[in-house]
């Protein structure tokens, strides 16, 4: 399993590198992964298999996660992602490297090491990357200086930089069969195996920026293989229940090609990949992460195969000289409500209900108010798509059958946000007619903001994490 091979992966250089992506998020299906790992197995060539599962907001909520259990803040589906593909991955020499360590890198290393004990696997090489997390107080003056008066005064939860590709390759280069990330740029979780695998110099920016963007084809899942694609008789997509996941051909000068297991759904096409290609990219000129600055201004995409994509032409400038940082925040309360309004009249007292919510809780703070079924994905936090006619065709709001009104609130005070959920439930018979199915919901709120901090101040390191003396207590 690598042990004492510091070179097992660019001893293979002159072989194409295979990297399959089997989560996009916190939350994706479980069941992806081993149809991704059965093919790389079958390609025979070298593979990594990766799972990107930390959105900005996720690494908060793990910190959460870890103030009630020390022992906790990875990845909540960790073992369910691990468990179908581990001894797999293991036996054929299939690399893992992901980002579910969150909050607690060394938590999920552990975790992993007793799933393999359970499994009666050998104990695999793990590598937990360690300096991105800067929320304790030796960063503090840090922050201060990079946040100035946007520094939050509520306690810091979370406050992450996002590092790159280089510790992953040193990790894979050491010998490591899995390595664990906190916050980690997403494509540089496909970089770094490729600068292992390739021995690139840190400063060959156009290998380093196509490399990147075949990692941006893949760290969204299945959105590339026509999971977000998809639209019913505008862009159709077969097999969407049981969507295949990517997998990046990647060559010596950084090119990729893109393609998923066979007999799986989905498609991948050159719209499914310039769509992706061009997901959350607010300049295609200037693509910035922690490695390199991409441009995308000369890409080419074409079909090579059925369910095969190439991309070429990516060019790529030296990396920024800092590295953004996310600092999320105790924000106060957040408070929700819902209840149904069905039949004759529901859009009517359903906005009924609203107006009588929005007086009695009248100088609380800003109502969200929603409609679900007539005004909710295009209403702002102030409700203001509400207070517009409903219709232009007199009495079309009574066409409207079954409404669910929705109202939410943020208050810094625990008590005065839980009043919300008082008045929602007492709508059941305090009126209007017909109300039913009330749930409320109240959690923590979260405020975020971002900065920049020079990429010196941030120690990026690995170490190798070995297995617990005693196995660890887990739960059913």
């Amino acid at each position: 399993m690598g042990a004492g091979d510091n070179d097992f992966m660019a001893n293979k250089a002159n072989k194409k590198l295979l990297v399959g992506c089997a989560a996009g998020f916190s939350g994706d299906r479980t069941d992806a992964a081993l149809p991704v790992v059965q093919a790389l197995i079958a390609s025979g060539q070298p593979a990594v298999l990766i799972f990107e599962t930390l959105a900005e907001r996720t690494l908060a909520l793990a910190q959460l996660a870890r103030r009630t259990d020390p022992d906790a803040g990875y990845e909540p589906l960790l073992v369910d992602l691990l468990r179908p593909v581990l001894a797999q991955c293991l036996a054929h020499d299939v690399r893992i490297v992901s980002n579910f360590g969150a909050a607690n890198p060394h938590g999920a290393a552990r975790r992993i090491h007793a799933l393999a004990a359970e499994l009666g696997l050998a104990r695999p090489r793990i590598a937990v990357l360690q300096g991105d997390d800067l929320s304790g107080p030796d960063h503090r003056a840090l922050l201060q200086g990079a946040l100035g008066s946007a520094m939050p005064t509520e306690p810091i939860v979370s406050a992450n930089a996002y590092i790159g590709a280089q510790a992953i390759a040193d990790a894979l280069r050491a010998g490591a069969d899995i390595v664990v990330c906190g916050r980690v740029a997403d494509p540089s979780l496909v970089l770094g195996p490729a600068l292992a695998h390739y021995g690139w110099a840190l400063d060959d920016w156009d290998r380093l920026a196509r490399a990147t963007m075949a990692g941006h084809l893949l760290e969204c899942g299945a959105q590339v293989t026509g999971g977000y694609f998809a639209d019913p008789g505008y862009k159709e997509v077969p097999g969407l229940a049981q969507l295949g996941y990517p997998i990046a051909e990647i060559d010596a000068d950084g090119h990729c090609t893109i393609t998923k297991p066979p007999g799986t759904g989905g498609c991948i096409t050159e719209r499914t990949v310039k769509e992706q290609l061009l997901y959350e990219l607010h300049d295609p000129a200037a693509y910035l992460t922690p490695d390199v600055v991409a441009d995308i201004t000369t890409a080419r995409v074409t079909t090579v195969g059925a369910d095969a994509v190439r991309l070429e032409g990516v060019q790529g400038h030296a990396r920024p000289a800092t590295l953004k940082v996310n600092v999320c925040f105790e924000s106060g309360w957040f408070a929700e409500g819902e209840i149904s309004y069905a039949g004759p009249r529901a859009e009517a007292r359903a906005r009924l209900a609203g107006e009588v919510l929005r007086e009695r809780l009248h100088g609380l703070g800003p109502l969200r108010i929603d409609l679900i079924g007539v005004t909710s994905i295009f209403g702002d936090d102030t409700s203001r798509w509400l207070d517009a006619p409903a219709s232009d065709s007199g009495d079309a709001r009574n066409d409207v059958r079954d409404v669910r009104l929705r109202v939410a609130l943020q208050h810094r005070d625990h008590a005065s946000a839980q009043r919300l959920v008082r008045e929602v439930t007492a709508l059941y018979t305090c009126g209007p007619a017909g109300g039913g199915g009330v749930r409320t919901a109240m959690r923590p709120r979260l405020g975020t903001v971002s900065c920049l901090v020079p990429r010196d101040a941030v120690a990026v390191r690995f170490e190798m994490v070995e297995p617990a003396l005693q196995p660890l207590e887990v739960s059913p």
